[in-house]
């Protein structure tokens, strides 16, 4: 089994290899369907950093415009797909700086697609102070709690693309929790049953 993860692996690192020279030698039909592999996950995590749909959709566009300009820079250390996420994380962090947001959210958390893995539904008041909490949460907590506990990034590809040892998500990941357990601690009860 580990020999056909191990030539399903490489054969993937190829097809990337590939599409990537061809997008690199200016195949529109390769830069589409390196648009199309990765927008939606670009998106998702976008709108999660943003919590709006207009920032997430600049943030998104911005990110594969940076993408192809510098698409001869890359330099196969990780996969494309962390490549363009950890682009889009500095994108949307640093478009949030300079728009000077606050991270008060206009749209609950849970409107962004696949975003709940359980089919329980929280009480109204719960959802509007989870928002909050992890609204509140500082940048460096906010982004791993997303990209891991939401998006389903493993700590090594948070650690690629936010440029931190995977120790380090881990930890940021362990205190963002804590601190969101602190902010609603008065609903343990009725969300342990």
């Amino acid at each position: 089994m580990t020999a056909l993860r191990v030539t399903a692996e490489s054969r993937g690192r190829v097809d990337e290899r590939q599409l990537i020279a061809r997008v690199i030698s200016g195949d529109p039909r390769a830069q589409r369907d390196l648009y199309e592999s990765h927008v939606d996950r670009v998106y998702r995590l976008a709108y999660r950093l943003a919590g709006e749909e207009e920032l997430a959709r600049d943030f998104t566009q911005l990110t594969f415009i940076r993408a192809f300009e510098r698409i001869a820079e890359f330099r196969h250390d990780s996969s494309l797909a962390t490549w363009l996420h950890a682009i889009g994380v500095s994108i949307a962090l640093n478009g949030l700086r300079s728009v000077k947001k606050s991270r008060a959210r206009d749209v609950p958390l849970e409107e962004a697609s696949g975003l709940g893995t359980t089919s329980r539904s929280a009480e109204p008041d719960l959802k509007a102070r989870l928002s909050a909490a992890i609204d509140s949460l500082s940048e460096k907590y906010r982004t791993v709690f997303l990209m891991h506990d939401v998006e389903g990034f493993t700590h090594d590809e948070i650690g690629a693309v936010l440029g931190i040892p995977a120790g380090t998500s881990k930890t940021r990941l362990f205190q963002g929790r804590a601190r969101l357990r602190e902010a609603l601690a008065d609903f343990r009860e009725e969300w342990v049953s």
